[in-house]
Parts: C-alpha cells; sequence; structure tokens
C-alpha cells in the first residue's frame, strides 16, 4: 500500500480500528459479540496486506482492546500504535472525562503495559473535559513526549478553537474525527487547518456497508438505537455498489475511497473483525474522483 505523510511517520491510508473487538457488556457500546483469537487473526491479515497502524483507546472495553493488540502485536514492533486518554468509568453515566495530568499520566502507564511497548506513536486527547483547561491537558502530553513515553500528541472530538490553543503549548501532530458521507462536519473547519485528521467511523458504523440489515444484527448492539437507523440509506448504498462494481470494488471500499479523497484526511480508521472484512482494507484507492465528488446522501 501507499503511504501518507502524518507528523514524521508515513502511513497506510487505512489504518485497524479496535473500538468492535474491544466491544463487550461492560462498555457503553455493544457491538455483538467477538470471538479474541478471530480478532488477532484479523488484525495479522491487515498487517500481512501491508497496514502499518492500529487506532485503540483505553475506552474500547475497558483496556480489553489495548489487551487483545498488545498480544497481537507480538513480534511486529515496527506497526505504529495509536491511543488516547481521559475517558473513565462512571457509575453513573457509564464513562466520564478527565484530562488533569494525573489522569493522562495514569493512562499512558495503564496502555504501556496492556500495549506491552515502552512509547505510543500517537496519545490523543479522547474526548473534551470542560473542567481541565486544554493547556494543562496538553502540557501534560508534551511531557510524556519529553520523556519518551509518547512520540506525537493529537486531538480527537475538540472543537477547533481548542486546538488552536493546544497549538499555543506545543505541536499538535494529527487530529481524530468521525467524518463520512453520513457525517461532513468537519468539512467546515477541522479539515482546513492543516493537520493530518485520522477519519473514524468512516463507513458510518457499517451502515454504508452493502448488505447492511439491521434485522441480522444482536438485539441490543448500539446500532439499532443509532440515528442513522431512521434514514432511508438504500439509494445511497445502491449508488456506492454500482460505482464498486464497475472498478472490481465493494461498496464500503467506495465510501472509504470517498473520505480519503479529502486532501485533509491523512487516513480512515476501519473496525474490521473478521480477516476477510481485513482483506478489503486494501482496495480503498484506485476509484476516479469525479465518481466520489458526485456521492451524496
Amino acid at each position: 500500500m501507499e503511504t501518507r505523510a502524518l507528523a514524521d511517520m508515513q502511513i497506510t491510508p487505512v489504518g485497524v480500528g479496535t473500538a468492535p473487538i474491544g466491544s463487550g457488556r461492560d462498555w457503553p457500546v455493544w457491538w455483538g459479540p467477538q470471538d479474541e483469537a478471530e480478532s488477532i487473526r484479523t488484525i495479522h491479515a491487515a498487517l500481512d496486506l501491508g497496514v502499518n497502524w492500529i487506532d485503540t483507546a483505553p475506552f474500547y472495553g475497558w483496556g480489553r482492546a489495548e489487551e487483545i493488540v498488545g498480544r497481537a502485536l507480538r513480534g511486529h514492533p515496527d506497526v505504529l500504535v495509536f491511543t488516547k486518554c481521559g475517558t473513565l468509568p462512571d457509575a453513573d453515566r457509564g464513562d466520564r472525562m478527565d484530562l488533569g495530568p494525573a489522569a493522562i499520566r495514569a493512562d499512558v502507564e495503564a496502555s504501556l503495559r496492556r500495549l506491552q511497548r515502552e512509547r505510543v506513536d500517537l496519545l490523543q486527547l479522547h474526548d473534551v473535559d470542560l473542567n481541565t483547561p486544554i493547556e494543562d491537558s496538553w502540557g501534560a502530553v508534551q511531557r510524556l513526549i519529553d520523556e519518551g513515553k509518547v512520540r506525537h500528541g493529537g486531538i480527537s472530538n475538540h472543537p477547533a478553537a481548542d486546538v488552536e490553543r493546544a497549538l499555543a503549548v506545543g505541536p499538535v501532530a494529527a487530529l481524530q474525527y468521525q467524518y463520512s458521507l453520513l457525517h461532513r462536519e468537519p468539512e467546515a473547519d477541522i479539515l482546513q487547518l492543516g493537520i493530518g485528521v485520522l477519519a473514524w467511523s468512516p463507513l458510518a458504523s457499517g451502515f454504508l456497508a452493502e448488505g447492511f440489515d439491521l434485522g441480522q444484527l444482536v438485539p441490543d448492539d448500539f446500532r439499532r438505537e443509532h440515528p442513522f437507523a431512521r434514514l432511508d440509506l438504500e439509494p445511497l448504498r445502491a449508488e456506492l455498489a454500482e460505482i464498486g462494481r464497475r472498478h472490481g470494488r465493494a461498496a464500503a471500499q467506495v465510501a472509504l475511497a470517498w473520505v480519503l479523497r479529502h486532501p485533509g484526511v491523512a487516513g480512515a480508521i476501519v473496525g474490521v473483525r473478521t480477516p476477510a472484512e481485513a482483506a478489503e482494507l486494501p482496495g480503498a484507492l484506485g476509484i476516479p474522483p469525479q465518481e466520489l465528488e458526485a456521492l451524496a446522501p
């Protein structure tokens, strides 16, 4: 696979997302049952195809995803590992944000143990913490970089104004935001900042895949209550499938190509759960941009 620049790293256009493989019933976002051995085979299948980075977080299954990644990457020291910090369990609300310096440090130390690494390549503030000035949070990230525990710092799901405030403290290597045909909000500002964006949920949690069927999901899968579940997406899926047929691609690959065609996007995070899904990752390029630009939800 070709690579793209993200700070001083070269990353493949697609990376492995680990929210689905970390999913469990003790976590707010249930993706249905997932076998750990299958998760590891899936990660290995992606690496065999040339994918060179994985995005994870302590939040994903409260450490489960990072533990799986740590086991999967034994013997793969060159794979880039991106993780996050700040999301903590909360008995009343399910989770809460704490981006205070002590919480960030504790998250990183725990992540390094689970990932079996001495350093993470990208540490991202996961979500907004209204109780901590971002200057304090970003200063804590810079200290971890100075100590060699973190290579680069990134910001996820924050308003553009917070990114600008962080830049006054230290470099921001990457941004991570939801971006897909069904969620285009970052186009207004985030994608204009000149910092490489990692797009999460580029397939809209699977809603853009050909043959996606809510009825086939387990009864308590979070997608049954998702706002996208109320949309009539069959015309868009059919359009994606038709473009795919013309170029030997699946509808999901076309949807990924649409995200990756934006010059502000450095990479797309894809939550593959099986080796067969991983096998589709390299096919997200090579579709004429004029066909992609014509797509609209």
